[in-house]
């Protein structure tokens, strides 16, 4: 496949051909990008980190070093995902197979994690497939995320529950003058929250 001139591959990189890579994408030392990638403009993936067959990559994301997005993974515009995080896709592991023989690709079928625009995913944070991040969500650093993940919901733990409210600048919100309302101490953007479900106010 042909590919930009503003496209930077690192030698050390392993990216396959049929990878569609966007323009403005850098993919650096030891990374591994497999077959049918679709890896949108401008984005970032670091050392020894890992994209696995047919994952879909929007815009503007970053991949940081050794982190594992194993398919078949969907990666929204802006999503970061830090050092040594993994997206699984297997819900029910096992090497072998009930009767004892090497389980091959025909014996399971692979689940992915969603993440939603702007989200982020915090260092060696885990994601069991298949959940979904929603846009904006922040993961803490460390967390193991078992459920879904409502839009800017800040989490962590093991396993990750909700602990805040986070806006698009990715700092905490606070609470606002009214009930139910957060407000970003960063950007002045006000929030509502509404059965557990946060929105930001329209202007």
């Amino acid at each position: 496949m042909t590919r930009s001139t503003s496209v930077r591959i690192v030698d050390s990189a392993d990216v396959a051909a049929d990878a569609s890579i966007g323009d403005g994408t850098s993919i650096w030392h030891l990374a591994q990008v497999r077959e049918n990638v679709r890896m949108g403009e401008n984005c970032i993936v670091g050392r020894g980190a890992y994209i696995g067959n047919g994952v879909v990559m929007g815009d503007n994301c970053k991949v940081q070093n050794y982190a594992l997005v194993y398919e078949p993974a969907r990666l929204g515009d802006g999503v970061f995902i830090g050092p040594a995080v993994v997206l699984t896709n297997d819900t029910y592991p096992r090497a072998i197979n009930a009767d004892g023989s090497l389980k091959s690709a025909h014996d399971w079928t692979p689940v992915g994690v969603t993440i939603e625009r702007g989200a982020s995913v915090g260092a060696r944070a885990t994601c069991v497939a298949p959940v979904r991040i929603g846009a904006w969500a922040t993961v803490a650093a460390g967390a193991v995320v078992v459920k879904d993940v409502q839009p800017y919901a800040l989490v962590a733990g093991v396993p990750a529950r909700r602990i805040g409210w986070v806006g698009e600048s990715g700092i905490p919100l606070v609470a606002g003058e009214d009930e139910d309302v957060w407000v970003c101490p960063n950007t002045g953007d006000r929030y509502v929250e509404n059965d557990g479900i946060l929105s930001k106010e329209s202007v």
